[in-house]
């Protein structure tokens, strides 16, 4: 899937989880966190790496293992330093109204992992499938 960097795009995403859980059939609880994760990697790729710049995209690619379905996103910004996050647990950043979206992405899933570099950065999550989940998605198959 190939969005632009506008935020009225994060629908087209969210709406495609929504169809395909589905037939995931992933807790509720469980898919609205995933997907609160994701979006906050789109509204990142969007806002902070392609700075919202027309003509820039967000690639989405979206797999399902065995086990576990990800999600990635990438833009077309110019990277940055993961080291460099403020921490969004300590006290001096509470009140500040960004740096958190790597911290909710990290706690939201089973799996986080971020590649930067000066052509872009690159965001997968992971939602692993429940065994009780699996039984739901096979009787619906």
């Amino acid at each position: 899937m190939i969005l632009k960097s506008k935020r009225s795009e994060i629908n087209k995403l969210e709406n495609l989880l929504f169809t395909l859980n589905e037939f995931y059939c992933i807790n509720q609880e469980r898919f609205i966190n995933f997907n609160i994760a994701v979006s906050e990697a789109l509204i990142n790729a969007i806002v902070h790496g392609n700075k919202e710049v027309e003509g820039k995209r967000v690639l989405i690619d979206i797999y399902e293992n065995a086990d576990s379905l990800e999600v990635v996103v990438k833009d077309e910004g110019e990277g940055f330093n993961l080291n460099k996050l403020p921490d969004p647990t300590k006290s001096e950043n509470l009140h500040k109204e960004h740096g958190r979206g790597v911290y909710i992405m990290k706690l939201l899933t089973d799996g986080y992992e971020c590649i930067t570099d000066s052509t872009g950065t690159t965001v997968k999550l992971v939602i692993l499938f429940k065994k009780e989940e699996q039984g739901e998605k096979e009787n619906k198959e």
